[in-house]
Parts: structure tokens; sequence; C-alpha cells
């Protein structure tokens, strides 16, 4: 099964939760953001872990040094995952995972800004990390010229566990999925619509045609 991650670009905590209550019956993963964790801290990742138990929560603190430190923090709080840099040390990544055992969680590595997305996925998934973000930031989506089809190309000549996380929407869909990504990322699509729940339905159902056919 693939599963849906929806990233929560808001900043406030009761915003997030709103939006989450909305779009839970039809994700698997919810992200709290980087600029939410860094405006309300650690407690929106207990907050949001106490409204939804069942769910993974995902703490995109795109960690670039104090690996077990920062990850055991998150951990402490709630998050069931945890983001660390793929431009970070190896040592960074280590930490991480270390303390992600120690709770029975998980670390993805965030390639955002990375030159080589490719390579780095297939260094760091020897370190035991969860899954590799293939990432193209909001910053890079915004540049002229942008495509998801770079993202699209990347996840199929990975060969390791990876998600991709830059444009997709109902349109693009498809076509992740056959790439052969174990999650797909879904921010601006889900809340960004005038419906984040039908949205978010129509992902999932989306996702689960198009893996019927495959």
């Amino acid at each position: 099964m693939v599963k849906l991650q929806v990233a929560i670009d808001l900043i406030t905590t009761e915003d997030a939760l709103a939006l989450a209550a909305k779009v839970a019956p039809y994700v698997d993963i919810i992200e709290l953001g980087t600029p939410l964790i860094k405006n309300m801290g650690s407690t929106v990742i207990t907050a949001m872990k106490n409204a939804h138990p069942d769910k993974l929560v995902f703490a995109d603190l795109k960690t670039a040094d104090a690996g077990e430190l920062e990850a055991d923090i998150a951990f402490k709080a709630g998050a069931d995952l945890v983001t660390v840099m793929g431009a970070a040390g190896n040592a960074t990544i280590i930490g991480a995972v270390k303390a992600a055992k120690a709770h029975g969680k998980g670390v993805v590595v965030d390639t955002i800004g990375y030159p080589d997305r490719v390579k780095r996925a297939q260094e760091v998934i020897e370190l035991g990390v969860e899954f590799v973000e293939l990432h193209a930031g909001l910053d890079e989506q915004w540049t002229a010229g942008y495509s998801i089809q770079v993202l699209i190309d990347e996840a199929a000549r990975a060969g390791v566990p990876v998600s991709i996380a830059g444009g997709v929407n109902i349109e693009n869909i498809k076509a992740v999925i056959k790439s052969g990504v174990q999650v797909v990322v879904a921010g601006a699509a889900i809340y960004g619509a005038e419906d984040p729940a039908a949205a978010a339905k129509a992902l999932r159902e989306a996702i689960d045609a198009t893996l019927i056919t495959l």
C-alpha cells in the first residue's frame, strides 16, 4: 500500500488541528511542517498525536546537526517520524536513527537542496532510515521551469524506498505512483483546496485506483 502524507504548512497549532480533523479519514501520515514546529515548538507534535493517535505523526525538523538530541525531543513529544537533512553528515543521520531505535520510531532523510538526490538516497538508506524524501521545496517549485517530472524520474531510478514531495496533485498523482514511491506527499493540493477533505479523498481514491492497475 502506498501511504498518503499530508504536509501541513500552516503556522499555528489551532489551524493545523483543524485541517487534520478534516483530512484524517483519507491520509496515513500527518506531517507538521518546519515553520509550524518552529513557531509552536514541540507542543504541536504532542497535540497532533493526542488528536490522531492512529496516524503517523511526521515532524519535519530538517535536522542538520545534533541528530540524536533533536530526534529524541521530537519522539518524546509524540512524533513517529522525523526528518534529517540529506546534506547533513552521516554521523547526524546515524545519531537520529539511534534515537529512533530507542523509541521504536523512524527517521526520514530529506533531500531538499541536495545536488544529487538519487545518489544521496542510495547512500543514506544504508544507515537505517525508513525512507528518503525526494523533495523539491516551495522555493524550488516557484522557480521558472520547475516540473515534478524531475522527482518522478529520480524515484524510478533510485531503487530504494522513497517518497515524493514537490507539487503532487490530482493531475500528476498517477505518474507519481507509477514511479514506485512508498509515500506520496501532498501539501498545497490539500491545504490550499477549497474543500481539503474532498481533495484528500480524491487523492486517496486516485492512489488506490492506480495501484490496482499496476
